[in-house]
């Protein structure tokens, strides 16, 4: 038998939940409904979905503070998180992202539009490559056991930021531009927006830790890239 993702929504607006609980399921989905943060984690306590649409208005803890507590738990920091909201400024989607969520995206949107990214975030949720061992100098990532080391010192990575990692770390020294990186690390990003690439670069440097955080260099104009070498004396070139 075919297995139906299930997808918990997050909404306190019975109308739309309803309406996007139907659309799951005429598509092939297994929808469940929170309405308030208390009955989320009940949700989640109980059953992991393979996604989670969370509203960010909610009764109660806001949608923001619960990814945030999401992402820090080891039991559901894996699971995609889509913000819902009908917050569209471009700090909001950052602050959004920031908070640990895989996409974003603001009401009113359309069933294809948001079937589309649910199916993104599952697709990019797969394994992009068998698993294997690479390393870059003191940096090892094994795809295997999805584990990232420095100087054999373990590292917490997302699960996006684990991809992209493992997609720099396997085309090393080469430098990538932000669609580029979308359409290999992402591989659907008809509605996914460059400055996603940006955010996720910010967080994999933190995740690496001021020791290897600096191997992920910004190419002014270009993109990104993963070196063995120190770029710090290239940053200082490039300040006026």
């Amino acid at each position: 038998m075919k297995h139906m993702p299930g997808v918990l929504i997050v909404e306190d607006e019975s109308a739309i939940a309803e309406l996007i609980a139907v659309n799951l399921r005429h598509n092939g989905f297994r929808p469940t409904w929170a309405m308030d943060s208390a009955s989320a984690q009940r949700e989640l306590d109980a059953v992991l979905p393979d996604v989670i649409l969370l509203d960010w208005m909610l009764p109660g803890e806001t949608g923001l503070a619960l990814a945030k507590r999401w992402r820090a738990n080891p039991r559901t920091k894996g699971v995609p998180i889509i913000m819902l909201t009908a917050r569209g400024d471009e700090s909001d989607r950052v602050a959004g992202l920031d908070a640990g969520a895989d996409d974003y995206i603001a009401k009113p949107f359309s069933t294809k539009e948001l079937l589309a990214r649910i199916r993104a975030v599952l697709r990019r949720r797969a394994p992009e490559q068998v698993g294997g061992l690479v390393s870059i100098g003191a940096l090892s990532l094994d795809a295997s056991t999805h584990r990232v080391s420095f100087n054999d010192q373990m590292l917490k990575l997302g699960p996006t930021e684990f991809k992209l990692l493992h997609y720099l770390m396997n085309h090393a020294e080469r430098v990538h531009s932000r669609s580029q990186l979308l359409d290999k690390v992402w591989g659907d990003h008809v509605f996914i927006e460059e400055r996603t690439v940006d955010v996720h670069v910010k967080r994999l440097r933190e995740a690496l830790g001021a020791d290897a955080g600096h191997m992920v260099e910004t190419v002014r104009g270009a993109g990104y890239r993963l070196t063995s070498q120190s770029t710090r004396v290239v940053a200082t070139q490039t300040t006026a």
